[in-house]
């Protein structure tokens, strides 16, 4: 995109997000939902397809690009990229890098426009960190694929309109191989969505289980076509590298939030008779704090170079999406440390981030499976003994 262009949607992204959705966050933590006006504002500032290419009605984001624009987005509640970062991230991408140029035709546009929105159901209850061992199974029946199975944890699960659903077509073939993608419509017979999940954070975010049972689509529902076939766990990796770098970006954008949140409250709160921001115990929180926040935001960026580049599509991710979601912990910590007694009570910002923050460890694979993604890629065949 052309640099005055992009820092014009960074500038309207910033005054939508400050001006606002903070303002909203609370009642969006109490109501574990996020405001259709706010839904339908998002869709016209092009939110749901802004790293989808222009071609196919998006605003074609190089990675460096998007992740200064999540920069913006982690200042707020979670649950507001949330809302859309499927359509752009793993879920337009299963279409971008796997998908035909019919279904790309197809879906696309209306998944950048937000008219779709979509969802990525890979995770299981007994396949989460490694998706190799998925067991939901597809077998082709005619011209028809039947698909069994479920799926555990899927973001938008409960408003989606499409499923991007990872399934095994070849039994016999290794862990990694015979997994295919299919196209999955909201409301396919056999198609069950559970209630929505109730998380101790991240609210206005709606995940659920899914289960297929005998759910029948036509044999043009896979992705890629028979190209695609068998090569869905491929597919998968490269969506979710991306991912690693996109939602390391909200984090550091977060960060950035707490340590605002920290320094205005240390600046203001007095005890006894002096404020205490003039604590030096207090002072080193917040310099820990913005030292973790410049370290997180310069490795984002590094990593988001590099995955342009292709120079580095593995490493970087891990490291970055690493070292970004342990960072973004330590300063929720600190910033309920420093608000003291404050800090743990409903209704305060730090409060409701601190419980945002900790899911971070956890999706988008968890740090110990990124420790073993970096070990492994540097090590070779020294890792396996």
């Amino acid at each position: 995109m052309d640099a005055a262009d992009f820092s014009a949607v960074l500038s309207e992204v910033r005054r939508f997000v400050r001006d606002r959705v903070v303002p909203l966050e609370a009642e969006i933590d109490e109501k574990d939902e996020m405001p259709a006006d706010i839904r339908e504002a998002a869709k016209k500032m092009g939110l749901f397809g802004f790293a989808l290419p222009e071609e196919y009605g998006g605003l074609g984001l190089s990675m460096l690009e998007e992740a200064q624009l999540m920069f913006e987005l982690g200042y707020t509640t979670p649950s507001l990229r949330s809302m859309f970062g499927t359509n752009n991230g793993i879920a337009g991408h299963v279409l971008m890098v796997g998908g035909t140029e019919e279904q790309k035709a197809h879906w696309l546009p209306r998944i950048a426009s937000g008219d779709v929105l979509a969802s990525f159901a890979l995770t299981e209850p007994e396949a989460g960190s490694d998706p190799s061992t998925l067991t939901t199974k597809a077998h082709l029946d005619g011209d028809e694929w039947v698909i069994n199975g479920a799926k555990r944890y899927i973001t938008n699960a409960p408003l989606a309109d499409v499923f991007m659903v990872f399934a095994r077509t070849d039994p016999d073939a290794p862990r990694t191989r015979g997994i295919s993608t299919f196209l999955v419509p909201a409301g396919t017979p056999g198609l069950t969505v559970a209630p929505k999940d109730h998380k101790m954070g991240q609210l206005g975010a709606w995940t659920a289980d899914v289960f297929f049972d005998d759910v029948r689509v036509p044999a043009s529902a896979l992705v890629g076509g028979d190209a695609g076939l068998n090569r869905g766990f491929g597919t998968a990796m490269g969506c979710i590298a991306h991912g690693r770098v996109h939602i390391s970006a909200l984090m550091v954008g977060m960060a950035e939030r707490l340590v605002d949140e920290s320094v205005a409250y240390a600046s203001t709160r007095k005890q006894s008779g002096k404020l205490i921001g003039s604590f030096q115990l207090v002072q080193g929180l917040i310099a820990d704090s913005q030292t973790d926040y410049y370290a997180g935001r310069a490795t984002v960026l590094e990593a988001a170079r590099a995955f342009d580049a292709g120079t580095d599509t593995k490493i970087g991710p891990s490291c970055t999406k690493y070292f970004a979601s342990e960072m973004v912990w330590r300063v929720a910590d600190r910033a309920v440390q420093i608000h003291g007694g404050a800090g743990y009570m409903r209704g305060v910002a730090v409060e409701r981030f601190y419980r945002d923050a900790r899911l971070f460890r956890i999706y988008e694979g968890t740090s110990q499976i990124q420790q073993v993604i970096i070990a492994k890629a540097l090590l070779g065949e020294a890792a396996r003994g």
